[in-house]
């Protein structure tokens, strides 16, 4: 039976669906690259105006050609892909590329001729890769499927790099500086639209392939996060690194939150969240991209994020440093052992963080402290930066590097002047050489804050299964404060204690000091702002007459807000305010984020996300990131805050993520007061909005 895979990379028979003899058509291209190459398998050329192209018999129409046919290539008009799609369902085609374009890039209508096709193909029991996309490419086996120019430009050899790329422009652009670099492929596939086949069923299929060992991935948006998340988890367990080249840093959109959470994190942190859990190396340059994977093959992630930096020539050097400082890495110097080691042997260095050797360390001075800091566990990784030597005799670097290199510890290698041959020599005994100083910053931070998958939280449905009931009890697509806190409770957090108030004259009750009182509308979000929020309120006369005023404001400036009356809660103070929030992101999924909170939540952005659910071993890891609640910790004698129960309560928000059926798209407890240490937190206000 062929699989997908096969169909896909390794099929028996192409048909190229708008072939043609004009050879300086973009459509000739497909059907010369398959011959170049050498394919095996059956050319079937479909052109209802030829009998013969490129030495291949022709076709009218697919329906035609004789079969099996895995694989179709569609090159025609948008208007005409739709019968082309069902002359493949009908003879049978396994999987169709689609090098068309005019669907859902082009918005509405676009999108809805793309649903037509699909829901033509998923009828018909076919896949899909595209529309608009420039095809795919199977080194290994000599099966390009593809109009793509850089394809036909370069000698291709075989090798152990896989693409995934959501642009067929920047494969070729990869393809093109990998090989400039003499770094090999196995598979290349370009996606376009992902209409059908997305970025995480295609990195799926490359993780399991024989000749793979590393997956690069240029990302536009994650459209199948779910299925990626698998990829890297499956790559992980088969030593295959994925590393990740994502545009869309901004964060535009943020802006239609209705909670904090939504509008503070922003779209590329949250995508930052998903490929650290997850395993996945993210760099930030194209450059990087290409030149890491030397880097992190074979090796498993670091246990920390220092790293030492040796050169003879100090500029370059500084460079490579400047660019892991700015990233948050640490540069260690030597350490007093080793400077005594080194000096034992006529060679004095200072206890600087970059070891510059005067004249580039001759006399083996060089290869004797690199032997050092590689043996050395103070840092977790090596730069090496080489000066105009590596160009004049680039064979030096096997005294210098090679010569040291025995795999336990990587080594990155920076060459400060141009140094091809160098560089080659790097490779092809398994160092990794960069071209830049950028490119080496960049490709290191990726590798030193590179972690295992996070391990997959188990959640046992009586944890959440009577905030789950509650929630379906209120049949909203939004809950007021008072239904949210509820739902907290029901997971397990402490709620302030409040009651329902709907007239002044309800307002009596026995309070004990001081009280909040709020006006309570599913419809107003964000009630300080609205100016709806008094503390401090004593006496049954003052809370009545502040009812009163809530209520006459609530009608005159909100007219269109259901409003329920007000919520009268005790005052409460802690040693500490947190904003506790939940958001299920259209490509993430899940994240619970933990930030300073209060009326100052979005003034001082200090926050820390997670994929959600977490465990409260991963909660504890959130709070200690947060500098500011390392003062409820113990610092400096100062009072501490009850950690343990902040724990619990953020695994229990992110318990959310668990409800089947309840679509919580976002949640907020703010601000959750954290008390002394084994008093608890409690919650003081809370939304909860559905999706």
């Amino acid at each position: 039976m062929t699989t997908l895979a096969d169909a896909i990379f390794r099929p028996r028979a192409v048909a190229l669906i708008g072939a043609t003899a004009d050879q300086a058509k973009n459509n000739a291209r497909a059907q010369r690259v398959l011959k170049k190459s050498g394919y095996g398998g059956r050319i079937l050329p479909i052109n209802p105006k030829a009998a013969e192209i490129m030495g291949d018999a022709a076709y009218p129409d697919i329906r035609a050609a004789p079969g099996p046919i895995d694989h179709a290539f569609i090159m025609v008009p948008a208007a005409a892909v739709p019968d082309a799609i069902a002359g493949c369902v009908e003879a049978g085609v396994k999987v169709a590329t689609l090098y068309s374009a005019g669907f859902a890039e082009l918005g509405p209508e676009g999108r809805a001729a793309q649903d037509r096709i699909v829901a033509i193909a998923r009828e018909g029991g076919m896949r899909l890769i595209g529309p608009n996309c420039l095809g795919l490419v199977n080194v290994t086996d000599g099966v390009p499927i593809t109009n793509n120019a850089a394809v036909e430009a370069e000698d291709l050899r075989p090798g152990w790099l896989s693409v995934v790329s959501q642009s067929g422009s920047m494969m070729g652009a990869l393809l093109s500086r990998a090989m400039s670099r003499g770094f090999t492929f196995a598979k290349l596939a370009s996606l376009g639209n992902e209409c059908d086949i997305g970025a995480g069923e295609m990195a799926e299929i490359m993780v399991e392939d024989e000749a793979t060992r590393c997956v690069l991935m240029f990302l536009e948006t994650l459209r199948d996060a779910p299925r990626l998340a698998d990829a890297a988890r499956r790559a992980h367990a088969l030593g295959k690194p994925v590393i990740v080249y994502k545009l869309g840093r901004s964060d535009v959109g943020r802006a239609i939150a209705v909670s904090h959470t939504g509008a503070m994190v922003g779209a590329d942190e949250l995508a930052a969240t998903f490929f650290r859990e997850n395993g996945i190396l993210r760099v930030e340059t194209l450059e990087g991209l290409v030149e890491l994977p030397r880097l992190v093959l074979g090796r498993i992630p670091p246990r920390g994020n220092r790293v030492a930096v040796l050169t003879g020539t100090g500029g370059g050097a500084a460079m490579v440093v400047d660019g892991v400082g700015l990233r948050g890495d640490v540069v260690v110097g030597p350490t007093p052992a080793m400077r005594e080691r080194l000096a034992a042997q006529g060679i004095h260095i200072s206890d600087s963080p970059l070891i510059d050797l005067p004249m580039g360390g001759g006399q083996g001075q060089y290869t004797t402290v690199l032997k050092e800091l590689v043996a050395s566990d103070h840092c977790d990784a090596v730069v090496a930066v080489l000066g105009s030597t590596a160009r004049l005799r680039p064979g030096q670097v096997n005294e210098n590097v090679l010569d040291v290199y025995d795999g336990s510890k990587p080594i990155a290698v920076f060459a400060a002047p141009q140094a091809d041959e160098a560089l080659r020599l790097l490779d092809a005994a398994g160092v990794a050489g960069f071209r830049t100083p950028e490119t080496c910053a960049d490709a290191l931070h990726a590798f030193l804050n590179w972690r295992a998958p996070k391990p997959e939280e188990t959640v046992p449905r009586a944890a959440w299964q009577d905030a789950a009931e509650r929630l379906y009890a209120v049949g909203a697509p939004r809950l007021d404060e008072a239904q949210a806190c509820a739902v907290f409770e029901a997971l397990g957090i402490e709620g302030s204690g409040s009651r329902i108030v709907t007239t002044p004259e309800d307002a009596k009750g026995d309070y004990i000091g001081p009280v909040a009182i709020k006006l309570l509308s599913p419809d107003i979000l964000h009630k300080t702002d609205a100016g709806l929020v008094r503390l401090d309120v004593e006496s049954d006369a003052a809370i009545a007459a502040t009812v009163a005023e809530l209520l006459s404001i609530a009608h005159d400036q909100f007219p269109e807000a259901r409003v329920k009356g007000v919520l009268v809660a005790p005052m409460h103070s802690g040693l500490a305010e947190v904003i506790l929030g939940y958001r299920r992101d259209p490509e993430v999924g899940p994240v619970v984020m933990l930030g300073m909170g209060g009326v100052l939540a979005e003034l001082k952005r200090s926050y820390c996300v997670r994929l959600a659910p977490v465990s409260e071993a991963t909660a504890l890891e959130m709070i200690a990131a947060l500098p500011e609640l390392q003062l409820i910790q113990g610092f400096r004698n100062l009072p501490r805050g009850d950690v343990a129960a902040l724990a619990r309560a953020i695994r229990a928000i992110s318990l959310l993520a668990c409800l089947d059926g309840a679509a919580v798209q976002e949640a907020e407890i703010n601000p959750l007061i954290i008390r002394a240490e084994g008093k608890g937190v409690v919650a003081v206000d809370g939304l909860i909005a559905l999706g």
